[in-house]
């Protein structure tokens, strides 16, 4: 039922100054992981560095969970896992050559295809984007609908993420140009919540963790919610695969060997994540992503998992409905065109299919 054609990407988007990025990628670092079932790695192994577009949110969780479960030993590696708040910036990374692999949604391969790099996702951890549009417990009886975004300032994890690329999808959807909302960088988790309760954002698009602290906390409504294949199918017309491992593709030809590892071990991750409970997930992560709610962190995480494939198999129609909604509002990529045969490759997660076998 699921396409099995090979695709790669190009890419390379708002980039910030490489200055910058080093600082970024330095402060991430002190986030960083080792691969390792307990979280503090051998320091044996091929070396390979991952960015995350948030290492603590729900919707990258198979990254932490594929070096708690120790399937990352495994395979030989020695997997660095670093965080940034935002996927942009983790893409970034990516592009700058600071790490190998980024743990973020797969649109930002179609994104940098446009802007001349080449990138492509070589496994797909969902078929829907996990994402969560919410809006103030002040603002809801104004927005109702994307069609209310007008004169609104809606938060998203950074500018030229895909939270704001969802946004602008929604808005442009519903009858409202993009240059009649604005749209506030505010990151996740606790700065997000803030600026949702102290009225800088009307409203804003999420993920979980944060989406559960928001309603335990009672400061904001769900407005659509695009945690499950339904959810995304209502609000975009289609599968959105969102979080992959995506790499450069002259990077992922001249190291197959190492990609293919560290895509059995994600696929294994994925399947075992398929038979295991949220409670039983919730229980092998950092014990400070729960933030002292193990129930309430459970909770988003059950929320979120009908977003996960078992397989880290591309969704069959999944790279046309992201091409579609960046086309809807990106002018780079309205006018150009996307190769999305170039976009991602399931070479890696057919083998790793044929090896688990």
């Amino acid at each position: 039922m699921r396409k099995t054609v090979r695709l790669a990407a190009l890419s390379a988007a708002g980039l910030l100054a490489l200055s910058s990025l080093t600082a970024c990628a330095n402060e991430a670092a002190s986030t960083t992981a080792d691969s390792g079932s307990g979280g503090g790695g051998k320091g044996k192994g091929e070396k390979v560095k991952i960015m995350v577009g948030g290492l603590d949110k729900v919707i990258y969780l198979p990254a932490m969970l594929t070096q708690r479960l120790g399937y990352f030993d495994a395979e030989g590696l020695n997997v660095q896992l670093l965080s940034e708040p935002a996927g942009v910036q983790a893409e970034t990374a990516l592009v700058a050559g600071q790490v190998q692999g980024t743990v973020g949604f797969y649109d930002h391969t179609l994104d940098l295809q446009v802007k001349g790099k080449s990138v492509e996702s070589v496994v797909q951890f969902s078929h829907a984007p996990g994402e969560v549009e919410v809006v103030s417990n002040k603002a809801a009886g104004d927005i109702t609908s994307p069609k209310d975004f007008k004169g609104k300032k809606l938060g998203v994890t950074g500018l030229g993420s895909s939270t704001d690329f969802l946004t602008k999808y929604l808005a442009v959807k519903n009858g409202v140009n993009v240059h009649e909302f604005t749209p506030v960088a505010v990151g996740a988790g606790p700065t997000f919540i803030s600026a949702l309760e102290q009225g800088s954002i009307d409203g804003g698009m999420t993920t979980d963790p944060t989406v559960a602290t928001i309603l335990d906390k009672k400061a904001g409504k769900i407005l659509l919610d695009m945690r499950t294949p339904e959810g995304s199918q209502e609000a975009l017309g289609g599968p959105y695969p969102s979080s992959s491992l995506y790499m450069q593709t002259d990077w992922v030809n001249g190291h197959k060997d190492t990609v293919q590892k560290l895509v059995n071990a994600f696929v294994k991750t994925l399947t075992w994540m398929s038979t295991h409970s949220a409670d039983e997930i919730a229980a092998k992560m950092p014990a400070d992503y729960s933030q002292g709610n193990k129930a309430l962190y459970a909770e988003a995480i059950k929320s979120t998992l009908p977003m996960f494939t078992d397989d880290g198999v591309m969704p069959k129609n999944g790279p046309e409905t992201v091409e579609k909604v960046l086309k809807s509002f990106n002018p780079n990529i309205k006018n150009a065109k996307v190769d999305l045969s170039k976009t991602y490759t399931t070479e890696f997660v057919e083998k790793a299919a044929k090896s688990a076998g």
